[in-house]
Protein backbone atom coordinates (compact mmCIF):
# COMPACT_ATOMS: atom_id res chain seq x y z
CA UNK A 1 0.00 0.00 0.00
CA UNK A 2 1.10 3.86 -0.44
CA UNK A 3 2.88 5.08 2.81
CA UNK A 4 -0.35 7.28 3.28
CA UNK A 5 -2.67 4.15 3.42
CA UNK A 6 -0.64 0.83 4.91
CA UNK A 7 -1.03 1.79 8.62
CA UNK A 8 -4.39 3.24 9.11
CA UNK A 9 -6.29 0.60 6.74
CA UNK A 10 -4.70 -2.57 7.86
CA UNK A 11 -7.60 -3.33 10.09
CA UNK A 12 -9.29 -6.73 10.54
CA UNK A 13 -11.15 -6.00 7.23
CA UNK A 14 -7.91 -7.34 5.78
CA UNK A 15 -8.04 -10.32 7.98
CA UNK A 16 -8.60 -13.91 6.95
CA UNK A 17 -8.16 -12.47 3.13
CA UNK A 18 -8.01 -15.17 0.55
CA UNK A 19 -6.19 -14.21 -2.92
CA UNK A 20 -8.02 -14.29 -6.13
CA UNK A 21 -7.74 -17.60 -7.37
CA UNK A 22 -9.21 -18.85 -4.55
CA UNK A 23 -11.84 -16.73 -3.93
CA UNK A 24 -13.26 -17.24 -7.73
CA UNK A 25 -15.98 -19.56 -5.93
CA UNK A 26 -18.21 -17.03 -6.89
CA UNK A 27 -18.60 -18.82 -10.25
CA UNK A 28 -20.42 -21.30 -8.17
CA UNK A 29 -23.37 -19.29 -8.12
CA UNK A 30 -23.07 -18.31 -12.03
CA UNK A 31 -25.43 -19.82 -14.41
CA UNK A 32 -24.05 -21.96 -17.33
CA UNK A 33 -23.19 -19.52 -19.83
CA UNK A 34 -21.88 -15.78 -18.80
CA UNK A 35 -23.20 -12.82 -20.59
CA UNK A 36 -19.52 -11.35 -20.62
CA UNK A 37 -16.46 -10.80 -19.40
CA UNK A 38 -15.76 -11.42 -15.41
CA UNK A 39 -15.60 -8.24 -13.41
CA UNK A 40 -12.98 -8.09 -10.70
CA UNK A 41 -14.71 -6.31 -6.94
CA UNK A 42 -12.15 -5.21 -4.65
CA UNK A 43 -12.92 -4.97 -0.51
CA UNK A 44 -10.90 -5.79 2.49
CA UNK A 45 -11.66 -9.71 2.88
CA UNK A 46 -13.03 -11.08 6.18
CA UNK A 47 -16.37 -11.43 6.95
CA UNK A 48 -17.13 -8.20 5.47
CA UNK A 49 -16.33 -9.51 1.71
CA UNK A 50 -17.59 -12.48 2.68
CA UNK A 51 -20.91 -10.92 3.04
CA UNK A 52 -20.30 -8.65 -0.21
CA UNK A 53 -19.56 -11.85 -2.16
CA UNK A 54 -23.33 -13.44 -0.95
CA UNK A 55 -25.40 -10.53 -0.75
CA UNK A 56 -24.37 -8.67 -3.81
CA UNK A 57 -22.11 -11.07 -5.74
CA UNK A 58 -23.81 -13.55 -5.96
CA UNK A 59 -27.15 -12.67 -6.82
CA UNK A 60 -25.75 -9.97 -9.53
CA UNK A 61 -24.23 -13.08 -11.19
CA UNK A 62 -27.45 -14.75 -11.54
CA UNK A 63 -29.11 -12.31 -12.58
CA UNK A 64 -27.05 -11.06 -15.20
CA UNK A 65 -24.64 -13.99 -16.55
CA UNK A 66 -21.95 -11.42 -15.34
CA UNK A 67 -19.03 -13.45 -13.20
CA UNK A 68 -17.64 -11.38 -10.38
CA UNK A 69 -14.27 -12.03 -9.20
CA UNK A 70 -12.94 -11.33 -5.89
CA UNK A 71 -9.61 -9.94 -4.94
CA UNK A 72 -8.46 -7.55 -2.36
CA UNK A 73 -7.25 -6.50 -0.18
CA UNK A 74 -8.10 -2.70 -1.29
CA UNK A 75 -4.69 -1.18 -1.25
CA UNK A 76 -4.88 2.41 -2.47
CA UNK A 77 -1.21 2.91 -3.58
CA UNK A 78 -2.18 -0.61 -6.21
CA UNK A 79 -5.33 1.36 -7.52
CA UNK A 80 -3.68 4.89 -8.44
CA UNK A 81 -0.52 2.61 -10.31
CA UNK A 82 -3.20 0.88 -12.06
CA UNK A 83 -4.56 4.12 -13.38
CA UNK A 84 -1.33 5.67 -13.83
CA UNK A 85 -0.20 2.80 -16.14
CA UNK A 86 -3.36 2.24 -17.95
CA UNK A 87 -3.55 -1.02 -16.81
CA UNK A 88 -6.41 -1.36 -14.98
CA UNK A 89 -7.24 -4.78 -13.41
CA UNK A 90 -9.72 -3.91 -10.68
CA UNK A 91 -13.85 -3.21 -11.70
CA UNK A 92 -15.22 -2.10 -8.44
CA UNK A 93 -13.30 -1.09 -5.08
CA UNK A 94 -14.41 -0.83 -1.50
CA UNK A 95 -12.51 2.13 -0.10
CA UNK A 96 -12.76 4.63 3.23
CA UNK A 97 -14.86 8.04 2.41
CA UNK A 98 -11.62 10.29 2.92
CA UNK A 99 -9.70 8.46 0.13
CA UNK A 100 -12.91 8.52 -2.22
CA UNK A 101 -13.18 12.26 -1.80
CA UNK A 102 -9.04 12.41 -2.50
CA UNK A 103 -9.08 10.01 -5.81
CA UNK A 104 -12.18 12.06 -6.76
CA UNK A 105 -10.01 14.75 -6.54
CA UNK A 106 -7.15 13.63 -7.99
CA UNK A 107 -9.13 12.06 -10.97
CA UNK A 108 -8.39 8.17 -10.18
CA UNK A 109 -11.85 7.46 -10.20
CA UNK A 110 -14.96 7.01 -12.74
CA UNK A 111 -18.31 9.50 -12.53
CA UNK A 112 -20.91 7.69 -11.50
CA UNK A 113 -23.49 7.25 -13.38
CA UNK A 114 -26.67 7.96 -11.63
CA UNK A 115 -29.04 6.71 -15.02
CA UNK A 116 -28.18 3.17 -13.89
CA UNK A 117 -27.39 3.72 -9.98
CA UNK A 118 -31.19 4.69 -8.62
CA UNK A 119 -29.70 8.14 -6.52
CA UNK A 120 -33.53 8.69 -5.22
CA UNK A 121 -33.35 5.14 -3.00
CA UNK A 122 -29.68 6.53 -1.67
CA UNK A 123 -28.70 8.42 1.44
CA UNK A 124 -27.40 11.85 0.26
CA UNK A 125 -24.82 12.04 2.90
CA UNK A 126 -22.90 9.21 0.62
CA UNK A 127 -23.62 10.04 -2.92
CA UNK A 128 -20.82 11.87 -4.43
CA UNK A 129 -20.29 12.17 -8.33
CA UNK A 130 -17.57 9.89 -7.98
CA UNK A 131 -18.28 7.41 -5.53
CA UNK A 132 -21.71 5.44 -4.32
CA UNK A 133 -22.05 4.32 -0.34
CA UNK A 134 -21.19 0.72 -0.27
CA UNK A 135 -22.73 0.64 3.98
CA UNK A 136 -21.92 3.04 6.84
CA UNK A 137 -20.76 2.13 10.32
CA UNK A 138 -20.55 3.75 13.37
CA UNK A 139 -17.77 3.69 16.32
CA UNK A 140 -19.65 3.90 19.65
CA UNK A 141 -18.64 3.62 22.79
CA UNK A 142 -18.11 -0.14 24.04
CA UNK A 143 -17.75 -1.97 27.32
CA UNK A 144 -17.48 -4.99 29.25
CA UNK A 145 -20.37 -5.33 31.69
CA UNK A 146 -18.76 -7.63 33.76
CA UNK A 147 -15.90 -5.21 34.58
CA UNK A 148 -18.56 -2.32 35.72
CA UNK A 149 -21.11 -3.99 37.24
CA UNK A 150 -21.99 -0.25 39.30
CA UNK A 151 -22.20 2.82 37.51
CA UNK A 152 -22.33 1.90 33.69
CA UNK A 153 -20.16 4.60 31.05
CA UNK A 154 -22.23 6.16 28.66
CA UNK A 155 -20.28 9.22 26.83
CA UNK A 156 -17.17 9.64 25.67
CA UNK A 157 -16.11 11.59 28.61
CA UNK A 158 -16.63 8.61 30.68
CA UNK A 159 -13.84 7.04 28.41
CA UNK A 160 -11.30 9.28 29.72
CA UNK A 161 -12.46 8.95 33.75
CA UNK A 162 -10.10 6.21 34.84
CA UNK A 163 -10.98 6.58 38.13
CA UNK A 164 -15.12 5.91 38.17
CA UNK A 165 -14.29 3.36 35.03
CA UNK A 166 -10.63 2.22 35.93
CA UNK A 167 -9.01 -0.16 33.38
CA UNK A 168 -7.28 -0.12 30.09
CA UNK A 169 -8.86 1.89 27.34
CA UNK A 170 -8.81 0.59 23.68
CA UNK A 171 -8.65 2.81 20.59
CA UNK A 172 -8.21 2.39 16.93
CA UNK A 173 -4.63 2.32 16.21
CA UNK A 174 -4.12 3.74 12.54
CA UNK A 175 -4.41 7.78 11.80
CA UNK A 176 -8.02 7.82 10.47
CA UNK A 177 -11.29 9.71 11.38
CA UNK A 178 -12.76 8.87 14.82
CA UNK A 179 -10.13 9.31 17.52
CA UNK A 180 -9.17 13.13 17.57
CA UNK A 181 -13.20 13.69 17.23
CA UNK A 182 -13.85 11.22 20.41
CA UNK A 183 -11.22 13.46 22.28
CA UNK A 184 -12.61 16.60 21.39
CA UNK A 185 -15.77 16.09 22.20
CA UNK A 186 -14.69 14.30 25.64
CA UNK A 187 -13.20 17.94 26.28
CA UNK A 188 -16.65 19.29 26.02
CA UNK A 189 -16.31 20.62 22.37
CA UNK A 190 -19.50 20.92 20.91
CA UNK A 191 -20.56 18.39 17.87
CA UNK A 192 -20.98 21.50 15.31
CA UNK A 193 -17.45 23.20 16.62
CA UNK A 194 -15.58 19.76 15.75
CA UNK A 195 -14.49 20.68 12.49
CA UNK A 196 -11.67 21.99 11.91
CA UNK A 197 -10.05 19.68 14.30
CA UNK A 198 -8.19 21.17 17.37
CA UNK A 199 -5.20 19.25 17.48
CA UNK A 200 -3.33 20.86 20.07
CA UNK A 201 -6.72 20.33 22.23
CA UNK A 202 -7.28 16.53 20.83
CA UNK A 203 -3.50 15.81 21.84
CA UNK A 204 -3.75 16.68 24.82
CA UNK A 205 -6.57 14.98 26.13
CA UNK A 206 -5.29 12.07 24.76
CA UNK A 207 -2.42 12.87 26.77
CA UNK A 208 -4.28 12.57 30.01
CA UNK A 209 -4.86 8.63 29.17
CA UNK A 210 -2.03 8.14 27.14
CA UNK A 211 -0.53 5.00 29.31
CA UNK A 212 -4.07 3.05 30.07
CA UNK A 213 -4.32 3.36 25.92
CA UNK A 214 -4.05 -0.02 24.65
CA UNK A 215 -4.38 0.03 20.61
CA UNK A 216 -6.45 -2.07 18.51
CA UNK A 217 -5.23 -2.24 14.47
CA UNK A 218 -8.76 -4.59 13.65
CA UNK A 219 -11.64 -5.39 14.37
CA UNK A 220 -11.04 -8.95 16.02
CA UNK A 221 -8.37 -7.39 17.78
CA UNK A 222 -10.74 -5.00 19.72
CA UNK A 223 -13.49 -7.75 20.02
CA UNK A 224 -10.63 -10.05 21.97
CA UNK A 225 -9.60 -6.86 23.87
CA UNK A 226 -12.96 -6.24 24.93
CA UNK A 227 -14.14 -9.84 25.89
CA UNK A 228 -10.51 -10.51 27.38
CA UNK A 229 -11.04 -7.88 30.15
CA UNK A 230 -7.49 -6.59 28.74
CA UNK A 231 -9.24 -3.41 27.85
CA UNK A 232 -12.70 -3.47 29.02
CA UNK A 233 -13.62 -0.19 27.76
CA UNK A 234 -12.97 1.53 24.20
CA UNK A 235 -14.24 2.82 21.21
CA UNK A 236 -15.38 0.23 18.46
CA UNK A 237 -16.99 -0.34 15.18
CA UNK A 238 -20.89 -0.90 16.17
CA UNK A 239 -21.02 -4.76 13.79
CA UNK A 240 -17.96 -5.93 16.08
CA UNK A 241 -20.17 -5.54 19.12
CA UNK A 242 -22.94 -7.02 18.24
CA UNK A 243 -20.87 -9.67 16.76
CA UNK A 244 -19.37 -10.43 20.26
CA UNK A 245 -22.64 -9.89 22.14
CA UNK A 246 -24.02 -12.97 19.74
CA UNK A 247 -21.00 -14.86 21.49
CA UNK A 248 -22.29 -14.42 25.05
CA UNK A 249 -20.09 -11.71 26.14
CA UNK A 250 -21.92 -9.36 28.08
CA UNK A 251 -21.55 -5.84 25.97
CA UNK A 252 -22.63 -2.87 26.95
CA UNK A 253 -22.97 -0.13 24.12
CA UNK A 254 -23.52 3.49 23.85
CA UNK A 255 -24.86 5.26 21.27
CA UNK A 256 -24.57 8.75 22.58
CA UNK A 257 -23.13 10.78 20.18
CA UNK A 258 -21.58 7.62 17.57
CA UNK A 259 -19.64 8.98 14.98
CA UNK A 260 -21.07 7.53 11.35
CA UNK A 261 -18.89 6.91 8.20
CA UNK A 262 -19.31 4.77 4.84
CA UNK A 263 -17.25 2.86 3.15
CA UNK A 264 -17.54 3.81 -0.41
CA UNK A 265 -17.98 2.36 -3.58
CA UNK A 266 -15.45 3.42 -6.75
CA UNK A 267 -14.78 2.54 -10.31
CA UNK A 268 -11.23 2.54 -11.06
CA UNK A 269 -10.71 5.79 -13.70
CA UNK A 270 -9.52 3.53 -17.14
CA UNK A 271 -11.61 0.03 -16.41
CA UNK A 272 -12.33 -1.95 -19.32
CA UNK A 273 -15.70 -3.15 -17.71
CA UNK A 274 -17.33 0.13 -16.82
CA UNK A 275 -20.92 -0.62 -18.29
CA UNK A 276 -20.46 -3.96 -16.59
CA UNK A 277 -19.22 -2.52 -13.44
CA UNK A 278 -21.61 0.54 -12.78
CA UNK A 279 -24.83 -2.63 -12.94
CA UNK A 280 -22.92 -4.01 -10.43
CA UNK A 281 -23.06 -0.69 -8.01
CA UNK A 282 -26.32 -0.30 -9.05
CA UNK A 283 -27.26 -3.98 -7.75
CA UNK A 284 -24.74 -3.84 -4.59
CA UNK A 285 -27.14 -0.63 -3.63
CA UNK A 286 -30.28 -1.88 -4.48
CA UNK A 287 -32.67 -2.00 -1.13
CA UNK A 288 -32.68 -5.60 -1.23
CA UNK A 289 -28.98 -6.58 -1.51
CA UNK A 290 -28.18 -3.77 0.84
CA UNK A 291 -30.63 -5.01 3.72
CA UNK A 292 -29.16 -8.24 2.89
CA UNK A 293 -26.15 -6.96 3.75
CA UNK A 294 -26.99 -5.11 6.36
CA UNK A 295 -29.13 -8.16 7.99
CA UNK A 296 -25.39 -9.80 8.22
CA UNK A 297 -23.20 -7.36 9.11
CA UNK A 298 -24.60 -5.32 11.04
CA UNK A 299 -23.77 -2.16 9.65
CA UNK A 300 -26.41 0.00 8.24
CA UNK A 301 -27.59 0.06 4.47
CA UNK A 302 -27.35 3.09 2.29
CA UNK A 303 -30.62 2.65 0.63
CA UNK A 304 -33.64 4.27 2.33
CA UNK A 305 -35.60 1.66 1.65
CA UNK A 306 -33.30 -1.52 2.71
CA UNK A 307 -35.05 -0.90 6.55
CA UNK A 308 -38.41 -1.56 5.34
CA UNK A 309 -37.05 -5.70 4.27
CA UNK A 310 -35.09 -6.27 6.93
CA UNK A 311 -36.62 -7.81 10.73
CA UNK A 312 -37.79 -5.29 12.60
CA UNK A 313 -35.62 -6.74 15.80
CA UNK A 314 -32.80 -6.34 13.46
CA UNK A 315 -33.17 -2.67 12.36
CA UNK A 316 -33.45 -1.88 15.78
CA UNK A 317 -29.96 -2.62 15.89
CA UNK A 318 -28.02 -0.52 13.02
CA UNK A 319 -27.20 3.19 13.45
CA UNK A 320 -29.71 4.72 11.45
CA UNK A 321 -31.83 3.91 14.27
CA UNK A 322 -29.60 6.37 16.51
CA UNK A 323 -29.53 9.95 14.02
CA UNK A 324 -30.70 11.65 16.90
CA UNK A 325 -27.10 11.40 18.65
CA UNK A 326 -25.07 10.96 15.67
CA UNK A 327 -22.23 13.11 14.08
CA UNK A 328 -21.41 12.95 10.70
CA UNK A 329 -17.06 12.56 10.52
CA UNK A 330 -16.15 14.94 7.82
CA UNK A 331 -14.77 13.07 4.91
CA UNK A 332 -13.80 15.92 2.83
CA UNK A 333 -11.84 17.52 6.04
CA UNK A 334 -10.13 13.79 6.26
CA UNK A 335 -9.05 14.15 2.79
CA UNK A 336 -7.45 17.47 2.27
CA UNK A 337 -5.38 17.15 5.93
CA UNK A 338 -5.04 13.27 6.30
CA UNK A 339 -1.18 13.42 5.11
CA UNK A 340 -0.37 16.40 7.69
CA UNK A 341 -2.78 14.81 10.43
CA UNK A 342 -0.89 11.36 9.78
CA UNK A 343 2.29 12.90 10.31
CA UNK A 344 1.85 14.16 13.99
CA UNK A 345 -0.59 10.89 14.81
CA UNK A 346 2.35 8.24 14.03
CA UNK A 347 5.06 11.28 15.59
CA UNK A 348 2.61 11.60 18.77
CA UNK A 349 2.69 7.43 19.44
CA UNK A 350 6.02 6.58 19.23
CA UNK A 351 7.13 9.23 21.95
Amino acid sequence: MSSRSIPRFASSRLACFAPLAALCATALAAPPALAADPIVFTSWGGTTQSSQQKDWAQPFTQASGINVLMDGPTDYGKLKAMVDSGNVSWDVVDVEGDFAYAAQKDGLIEPIDYSVVKKADLDPRFTTPDAVGSFYYSFVLGYNKAKYTGAQPQTWADLFDTKRFPGKRTFYKWSAPGVLEIALLADGVPPSKLYPLDLDRAFKKLDTIKSDIVWWSGGAQSQQLLASGEAPIGMFWNGRLRALAQTGVPVGISWNQNLTAADMLVIPKGTKHRDEAMKYLAAATSAQAQAKFATDTGYAPINVKSAALMPPAIAKTLPDQYKTSQINLDMKYWAEHRDAIAKRWYAWQSK
